[in-house]
């Protein structure tokens, strides 16, 4: 493993040094054509692993550069020192870790609304307000916060903290903070519904299913906060349910949905939630575990912990009658704080203990056959 530094003396930003791995490796590549790093990259930036127990050895400049050189695949990780990094990052290169200091050290932040008016005279809708896009495979967050404050959903629109859309994508101990359309688990539906609705970087790519993998994360939104076609596993995390009418003169009896799958038909899983924890500041009863952004949504919920702000009925169909036969919303250990028995069907289906292993983590992330 290659290491490359963020802050405290290496690269002052973390999309710079995402360049600068994109360009070596573009460099290994491309017979005779070598551009070499500037001397302070040389010099401090790029440093191999020397022992996994945090001792890191410098070699000098060329040996360095040498080492990604002779394999432009090789793993890399970005170690980013404690700040706020004011960044719209793009993660387009496979085998990368991006490592913080912690969720509450390194932070990474953006402000793009769905609401604003761009140039052109369009707003900037959904798929153009990420604080982080990854789109590539073999990625790898951890100990850090990527954060979209553009604001209340009814204020700013939707605006998506991480936009992540890849194979073998995986997120540990981060926290990802908005209201609306926090994290995107993308691909796309094959359809937009709006014409312009998908408009962004992904609009007329093949629509790939990936794989991804969240584990002691924290996930704040108020609407749809988790939506998207991916096969996406959450194992341990906490989804906070925020009330983004807090302090408003009016505000709907309904505050949010935690998730909005749009699951493509015929795949065989959506989101599976296991060990998780479903809190949030929003009245008692006035939120949904999920909706069904597209017919063949699919969400499975294995022990988790779920709040008072959650309806008893758990799941609500957004007025697609068909829903009630397509999607897919099953519950297995489930404890409702306060509600544990004689929980009422609606679109609610119950696994049997036989089921569960097909849901164990390694099934549902096993590469597709």
């Amino acid at each position: 493993m290659r290491v490359i530094y963020v802050g405290e003396g290496g690269f002052p930003t973390i999309s710079e040094a995402l360049t600068f791995i994109e360009k070596i490796r573009a460099n290994a590549a491309a017979e005779g054509c070598r551009e070499k790093p500037s001397r302070e990259q040389r010099d401090g930036m790029l440093q191999a692993n020397a022992a996994a127990e945090g001792c890191h050895e410098k070699s000098a400049g060329r040996q360095r550069d040498g080492m990604l050189r002779a394999n432009a695949a090789a793993p890399v990780e970005i170690r980013i020192a404690p700040d706020v990094y004011h960044e719209h990052l793009e993660v387009l290169q496979p085998f990368v870790t991006l490592c913080g200091a912690g969720p509450e050290e390194t932070v990474i932040t953006g402000s793009f609304g769905a609401f604003e008016i761009l140039e052109d005279g369009l707003k900037r809708g959904t798929f153009r307000t990420q604080t982080a896009f990854v789109h590539t495979h073999d990625v790898t967050m951890r100990n850090l916060t990527i954060e979209n404050t553009a604001g209340p959903g009814h204020i700013a629109g939707q605006a998506i903290a991480l936009y992540a859309d890849g194979d073998r994508l995986i997120f540990e101990n981060v926290h990802l903070k908005g209201f609306q359309d926090t994290l995107f688990t993308g691909p796309l539906p094959p359809k937009e519904v709006e014409p312009g609705g998908f408009r962004g970087p992904l609009q007329f790519a093949p629509r790939i299913n990936g794989r991804q993998y969240y584990r002691n994360c924290r996930i704040e939104g108020s609407v749809d906060f988790i939506f998207g076609s991916a096969t996406a596993y959450f194992e341990g995390c906490t989804l906070v349910s925020l009330d983004e009418y807090a302090g408003a003169a009016s505000s709907p009896q309904i505050r949010g949905y935690v998730t909005a799958p749009s699951t493509p038909e015929g795949q065989e899983y959506g989101y599976v939630f296991a060990g998780c924890v479903f809190v949030g500041d929003c009245p008692e009863e006035s939120c949904y575990l999920g909706r069904p952004w597209r017919e063949y949504a699919k969400a499975v919920l294995i022990n988790c912990r779920i709040g008072r702000h959650i309806r008893p009925e758990g799941w609500h169909d957004w007025g697609k009658a068909r829903a009630h036969d397509t999607a897919y919303f099953a519950e297995y250990g489930n404890c409702y704080e306060g509600r544990c028995r004689d929980m009422p069907e609606g679109l609610r289906r119950h696994l049997k203990k036989e089921m569960l292993p097909l849901y164990e983590k390694e099934r549902v992330l096993q590469p597709v056959r």
